[in-house]
């Protein structure tokens, strides 16, 4: 890699790192800047960083990031917070993600006629799945109801789990007769085989955790690192198996956070031992580390040079991705739950497309399939506008959505809307 790249990435790891308070609250959100920042170094810009010089670079880094992120994520997820007032996650996951894909689908077929039925259906599948952290000023703004806040987060933490599994299908379908794995071999090895795996691998994890936490044999630094080497070793598994080391990741972190949760407590082993968010701490920072230089590396090798070929059919899908796409299958899923019409329509807006998106496309890509040119353009594109659009929209409407809900929360105190109490806020 060029020097003046990596001194430029960390300048503005240093940079962000300083204002980070400060930027959050206005439209520069960090994916923006580093987005950016890597425009700037690119072939449209510096030329300090390119995907000839760097060919592994790009991969590395954003599937080490996604692994991580797969896994913290999972982990973080309690069954409570699908049982108790669950409705909202769980429609927009069940009802809302297999929408979203069906009607991306259907949008694709007269916008992008270069592709064929299966790519048609993988660059839906792609963009199905939502970031948080390109919303997060949204997702985390107190001001918003904690019953929208969790719904969404707890979205963002497993649907990108969810449309793998309809990524892995859909690129064995589409690379089919071109020398790669059937659908049937494709389910046997990348689903079952690594969700197994995954499993096996987090629950061990967790297993091993307890044991060392109740006899208080383990450091607290250590033990984040021991956490860190689970999705690792889940990966590697699975990649030995001919799987899917990120479903065997997200698997793995399903498994750690609910084993973990179980463990009893005593001398040595305190409440907080076995709260999965805090043992993943070290793992998430690490992803979002990873996360952002990814942005840096997406904005300098892969959105820049789609630039210079862009068009009107690209920006048209990538807008209706983020707009009609999304919210249509949002609307149709809250049917009947008693929410306000302003409630869902900022559900619906924040479904921002991020790192899962652009590790699919880039997945398809490298298969070499008579349309990758263009898919990759179009999860390019769109995942840019996604970075530029809700970066910039999140602090503004979170605002505007938490004033409106305290509004009328004094009007109505039964709203919908408030349905958890702040103290029962899911994280």
């Amino acid at each position: 890699m060029n020097g003046w790249a990596v001194v430029a990435a960390g300048c503005v790891v240093i940079g962000y790192g300083m204002f980070s308070r400060r930027l959050s609250t206005t439209v520069l959100s960090g994916p923006l800047v580093f987005m950016l920042v890597g425009v700037a170094i690119g072939p449209l810009g510096l030329g300090m960083l390119s995907r000839a010089q760097d060919p592994e670079l790009t991969r590395t880094l954003l599937e080490s990031a996604l692994v991580l992120l797969l896994f913290a994520d999972a982990a973080g997820i309690r069954v409570r917070d699908l049982r108790r007032e669950g409705f909202l996650p769980l429609r927009l996951l069940v009802v809302g993600l297999p929408a979203t894909m069906a009607l991306g689908w259907l949008a694709a077929w007269p916008l992008l006629p270069g592709l064929g039925v299966w790519e048609l259906a993988l660059v839906a599948v792609i963009l199905a799945p939502t970031d948080a952290a390109l919303g997060q000023q949204a997702f985390s703004n107190k001001r918003v109801p904690p019953l929208i806040r969790g719904g969404l987060s707890v979205e963002s933490g497993l649907n990108d789990g969810l449309a793998l599994l309809f990524f892995v299908l859909a690129l064995a379908a589409a690379g089919e007769g071109h020398g790669h794995p059937g659908v049937a071999e494709t389910f046997l090895r990348a689903l079952l085989l690594s969700g197994a795996i995954g499993i096996a691998a987090g629950w061990a994890g967790a297993s091993l955790l307890r044991w060392s936490l109740a006899r208080g044999w383990s450091t607290s630094d250590w033990r984040q690192l021991l956490v860190l080497a689970v999705p690792a070793v889940a990966y590697a598994l699975c990649l030995m198996g001919e799987g899917s080391g990120f479903i065997g990741s997200w698997a793995a972190g399903l498994a750690f956070g609910v084993h973990l949760r179980r463990a009893p407590t005593g001398p040595n082993l305190r409440p907080e031992d076995s709260d999965p968010v805090r043992s993943t701490t070290f793992t998430e920072r690490l992803g979002l580390l990873l996360a952002s230089l990814s942005f840096l590396v997406f904005g300098a090798v892969i959105l820049g040079p789609t630039l210079q070929h862009l068009t009107w059919r690209m920006v048209v899908y990538a807008l209706l991705a983020l707009t009609v796409i999304r919210m249509l299958p949002v609307v149709l899923a809250l049917i009947g739950t008693g929410l306000r019409v302003t409630s869902v329509a900022y559900i619906g807006w924040f479904g921002p497309r991020g790192l899962a998106s652009l590790v699919f496309g880039l997945l398809a890509f490298e298969e070499h399939l008579p349309g990758g040119t263009l898919l990759s353009g179009v999860v390019a594109v769109t995942v840019g506008l996604s970075v530029v659009l809700h970066g910039a929209s999140a602090p503004f409407l979170g605002n505007r959505y938490g004033s409106w809900f305290t509004r009328t929360l004094r009007e109505q105190p039964n709203l919908r809307e408030n349905a958890l109490a702040p103290d029962e806020t899911p994280r």
